[in-house]
């Protein structure tokens, strides 16, 4: 029996987290990837503020899954002993919040400082393991794990770090799916459901060029899809990328656009053979 549940970047249907536990609810996810709640960045939450999110999601039975956290995405020649700082903050409000995963990066500026990075990626994983969470290298373009061969090179090169597959990330650096899904599905923790056309344009899963049929076919254990649509340009979305989105389709709002994000990805897990169970889809 394979057991998936869904997760998804709620900042997409709402900025505050009232909206976000509306939408997630509404659609039956249960997990949550914590990006931005309430205008601001997780990361510059506080401790208390923290611990008030914390109460409101128990209370209406959704988990934090993962910290969505903007960390790695700095020059690599930023002050490393200063930033250590932001990743124990980041590490302290996934404890409080009870995410035992953080999504992070590889630096911007970085294709020629490999050594670096690894040291940095090391530092940073074993800070990580010190609270008990653990970090996952998200590949996205233009930090120094944008495509396959550099993912691969951390991979062997590093100690304690986990990793995330975005497969519309690896098309918009020129990979293939078909390639990417043969190096790296066996070895990820979790999936981003996100897919693009080769034109660039963002669409629901199952519509582009990503093979997020082929990605859910391929799963033999017990996974988590966090859904990051990017369907429309929500709130805070200036915060996490300065390039434009583009779409091929149009919808009213936010929570159109994610309750459809929702839709199209429960259509290919039923297609797949899933029955919607409680909170988690079974075959």
């Amino acid at each position: 029996m394979i057991k998936i549940k869904l997760c998804a970047f709620s900042d997409e249907a709402d900025a505050s987290l009232e909206g976000q536990i509306a939408a997630l609810r509404r659609n039956n996810v249960p997990y949550m990837e914590m990006r931005n709640v309430n205008g601001k960045n997780v990361t510059e939450l506080t401790l208390d503020e923290a611990k008030d999110v914390r109460k409101q999601l128990d209370e209406n039975g959704i988990k934090v899954w993962s910290i969505g956290s903007p960390i790695g995405k700095v020059d690599i020649n930023t002050d490393f002993d200063e930033y250590l700082k932001l990743v124990k903050h980041t590490c302290e409000l996934a404890v409080i919040l009870g995410a035992k995963n953080i999504r992070m990066f590889s630096f911007f500026n970085a294709y020629n400082e490999r050594e670096k990075v690894m040291k940095y990626l090391n530092i940073m994983a074993e800070t990580a393991l010190s609270y008990g969470v653990y970090l996952h290298h998200e590949n996205e373009k233009d930090i120094y794990g944008d495509t396959a061969e550099r993912v691969k090179d951390i991979m062997e090169n590093t100690k304690g770090l986990k990793f995330i597959y975005d497969p519309a990330n690896y098309l918009q650096c020129g990979e293939k799916a078909d390639d990417t899904l043969d190096m790296f599905h066996a070895k990820t923790d979790y999936f981003h459901i996100k897919d693009v056309t080769a034109s660039g344009a963002i669409v629901p899963a199952g519509c582009g060029d990503g093979k997020i049929e082929e990605l859910v076919s391929r799963i033999t254990d017990d996974k988590t899809l966090t859904l990051e649509p990017h369907l429309t340009v929500f709130e805070g979305y200036s915060h996490i990328d300065k390039t434009e989105l583009k779409h091929e389709y149009t919808f009213k709002n936010a929570t159109e656009a994610f309750d459809a994000a929702v839709s199209a990805m429960k259509k290919i897990l039923v297609n797949a053979g899933y029955q919607e169970i409680g909170d988690e889809f079974v075959k």
